[in-house]
């Protein structure tokens, strides 16, 4: 008998992780291809607000700069009890990557179109990853494909569900 539950792709960094801010737009609005995981340099409040799941990826993604990755866009609100020594909502952040890691990434998604976006904020061992995607945008009639390819699965899913 099959299992149940969200399907995860080849490589799913979260497994076993708590996932803590998801990018559910990011896989309707592209196609992954592979994804990476990648250590983010935060702040005090920052940790904090995301442990409470108070951040949106939704319009958020990578930039390479001389040699550095870093996430752009990505919204992490204002923790309440850090009065003055908050940090800045959407303000860049720098991604921790290997020096190969970074140039084989920036070198796809300079020459070859790709994008780099952020998938999932989540905890591993205390720590606050990002998983990125790589992948190329979907046109229009692809996310109306998968759209439909989704509501067939659910529609087979409830039938199986009723027998």
């Amino acid at each position: 008998m099959a299992k149940r539950g969200r399907r995860k792709g080849p490589k799913d960094h979260t497994e076993g992780h708590k996932t803590l801010v998801r990018n559910r737009k990011a896989r309707h609005d592209y196609a992954i291809e592979e994804t990476v995981e990648a250590g983010v340099v935060l702040v005090g409040s920052e940790v904090k607000s995301l442990r409470e799941s108070k951040a949106a990826l939704k319009d958020a993604f990578v930039q390479f700069r001389r040699g550095e990755a870093w996430l752009v866009n990505a919204q992490i609100d204002e923790y309440p009890w850090a009065n003055q020594f908050n940090h800045e909502p959407k303000r860049e952040r720098k991604l921790l990557l290997n020096a190969h890691e970074i140039k084989k990434l920036a070198t796809r998604v300079e020459q070859r179109g790709y994008s780099l976006v952020p998938l999932a904020f989540y905890l591993k061992n205390g720590k606050i990853k990002v998983e990125l995607g790589l992948g190329t945008g979907k046109a229009a009639y692809e996310k109306r494909d998968s759209k439909r390819e989704a509501e067939a699965r659910r529609e087979i899913d409830r039938a199986m569900k009723q027998r």
